[in-house]
């Protein structure tokens, strides 16, 4: 899998950390893992609390302006699209506090995971909730977008502001019941036995809900989309909605990059070695994590890159933010009551 070297079969001997052929030759000794009575060792110290800090402490604050300008797009321009990224980053909002900060920074680093099996198990189902939201919410705005460039007339006549608004709520509400299963989630950094039945299809459910299923929408839309805009290019059509093209094919290639990790390495875990007793893996998956969870700041970033529109709109809400606190720290009677009194009729003019 590339995680780690492979040596000849026949001269590994059981107490080695495990590697892809020790496990196979472990199944008379231990079940699928080779016995090792060391617990691995968290090789990158506190690298991951530094970065899950910074993670949070700049990406929250964006993700929350970028709600603001969105949810103004929203209401003035009544776009399907604008109301998708709205539920996008609102999702990334829940994602970087349930799972950044509840799950890694606070029970993870500063808990230590000492916390009841209760607790920790529910906070399990709010983080694969979260996580299942920000995914799908994705796959509702592909969609969107490929029924608006590939079906304009019957996008244009079946669209409207109620049934996006049903679209979201029915997918927030398959994401907190897709989330219930994963209550009885085994914690990948202590398990050091063999995966039983059940932590099985839970981590292959976690891999296809949250990955597989979600980039195989993504390639066949989005290849849709893109022979559709090559089509009307050499017909001589001026292609439509370029930029909310551009915006789906960089939020879907973020995700499919910045999760490909987390996914192969949650595999490769399952079948070949524990975290709790191979460094390597435990690095691997620390680092995982980490990309997987740059995704959620870094919408912002694009958004203000692609669209003018959208740029002009976080100026607007940084203008309107800081205009009353500028006002408000001026003395009275310098000036401020000019700008704040309302503009009076016109002579002989009548409401």
């Amino acid at each position: 899998m590339g995680l780690q070297g492979a040596e000849p079969a026949g001269e590994l001997p059981v107490t080695l950390l495990p590697t892809p052929n020790g496990s196979r030759l472990s199944w008379g000794l231990d079940g699928l893992w080779p016995r090792t009575p060391e617990r691995s060792p968290c090789v990158v110290g506190v690298a991951p609390v530094i970065y899950y800090s910074v993670l949070l402490g700049l990406g929250l604050p964006v993700n929350l302006l970028t709600a603001v300008a969105l949810a103004r797009l929203a209401a003035r321009t009544r776009k399907p699209s604008y109301c998708y990224l709205l539920a996008l980053t609102a999702s990334d909002i829940v994602t970087q506090v349930v799972i950044v900060f509840v799950g890694f920074l606070l029970q993870g680093a500063v808990l230590g995971r000492e916390v009841p099996r209760a607790v920790g198990r529910t906070a399990n189902v709010l983080e694969f909730a979260a996580n299942h939201a920000s995914v799908w919410i994705a796959v509702l705005l592909t969609v969107d977008r490929y029924q608006a460039l590939c079906h304009p007339l019957h996008h244009r006549a079946a669209s409207s502001p109620g049934r996006t608004r049903r679209a979201i709520a029915v997918v927030l509400g398959a994401a907190l019941l897709t989330g219930i299963p994963f209550y009885w989630w085994l914690d990948v950094w202590r398990d050091a036995d063999a995966p039983s039945t059940l932590d099985e299809v839970l981590k292959w459910a976690h891999c296809l809900t949250a990955y597989f299923i979600p980039c195989g929408v993504f390639l066949v839309t989005n290849s849709a989309i893109v022979h559709q805009l090559r089509k009307r290019g050499r017909g001589g059509l001026r292609p439509q909605g370029n930029k909310s093209t551009t915006i789906l094919l960089g939020v879907t290639t973020l995700f499919a990059l910045l999760w490909a990790p987390r996914a192969f390495v949650m595999l490769y875990h399952l079948y070949v070695a524990p975290v709790h007793r191979d460094w390597r893996v435990h690095l691997a998956l620390d680092v995982a994590n980490m990309a997987a969870m740059l995704h959620t700041a870094l919408d912002f970033s694009l958004y203000c890159f692609v669209s003018k529109t959208f740029r002009v709109a976080v100026w607007q809400v940084i203008h309107d933010a800081h205009l009353p606190c500028s006002l408000g720290s001026r003395p009275q009677g310098l000036g401020a009551e000019p700008v704040l009194k309302p503009l009076g009729l016109m002579k002989g003019t009548q409401l």
